[in-house]
């Protein structure tokens, strides 16, 4: 039988979620659980898409296949029983054998936070500490040129060589907090991401909004399809894997 789950996960103590040898990852976290489960034997999970060290996820997603009789509700409790507390699974259901968490993907949303008060270091895990004030309109503005079907190389991952760079935003926005006007959400609803691509936008609307950009840079950014014409990579702690959506 093939499950898929969703789960959320605080990124700041793993080394991303993909597995790696000696390394604390996500995806390590939960196979080890499922190998409890099943009885000693290795479980494979497929996720939705890798997450990078410090990255956190709300809705995750995964894969993986249990030839054991099991009900959904016990494997849902079985598995957060196991997982450690920074990874929580949200609910467990059945899907077909042809289901991939990966590949039948049809959009994702990301989302990146950013504190321009004063430093906290209760959230400096959890939201970037940018501390100073950011020209949020201009910022506003520059997103709406990421909107659309583009060549993203300019803001792809700088040793990342591949035929098609090519991604599609469909919706971009900039939220600012009603209770705390220094912090300010920026979302990304997009068909599929490259590596470091929205850590690379962001860091590129940080200067934006610092004024060493126009917001009408991003049409050149774009059509150079040089990762050195655009902003730094963004820190990490600030971005959330908020959603992913299926058929």
């Amino acid at each position: 039988m093939r499950y898929l789950i969703t789960f959320a996960y605080d990124g700041s103590g793993y080394k991303g979620y993909q597995k790696q040898p000696k390394k604390k990852t996500v995806q390590g976290e939960l196979e080890k659980a499922l190998k409890k489960i099943n009885d000693n034997q290795k479980v494979d999970v497929h996720a939705s898409g890798r997450t990078d060290a410090g990255v956190h996820a709300n809705n995750q997603k995964a894969h993986f296949d249990l030839d054991m009789n099991i009900t959904v509700e016990k494997l849902y409790k079985a598995l957060n029983s196991l997982v450690p507390d920074d990874i929580y699974i949200k609910r467990v259901e059945e899907v077909s054998d042809t289901f991939h968490a990966r590949f039948n993907v049809k959009a994702k949303e990301y989302i990146y936070k950013i504190n321009m008060g004063e430093y906290d270091p209760i959230e400096r895990n959890y939201v970037y500490q940018y501390n100073k004030k950011l020209d949020v309109v201009e910022m506003e503005r520059a997103l709406k040129y990421l909107e659309g079907e583009h060549d993203f190389k300019s803001f792809s991952k700088a040793d990342d060589e591949r035929e098609d760079y090519t991604r599609r935003i469909v919706q971009t926005n900039l939220v600012r907090s009603i209770k705390n006007v220094n912090k300010i959400k920026i979302v990304f609803l997009g068909t599929g991401f490259l590596r470091y691509q929205v850590r690379n936008m962001v860091g590129t609307l940080i200067e934006i909004g610092e004024g060493k950009r126009k917001s009408e840079d991003i049409i050149d950014i774009l059509q150079m399809k040089d990762r050195r014409k655009a902003g730094k990579t963004a820190n990490p702690e600030g971005l959330y894997l908020n959603d992913v959506f299926y058929n």
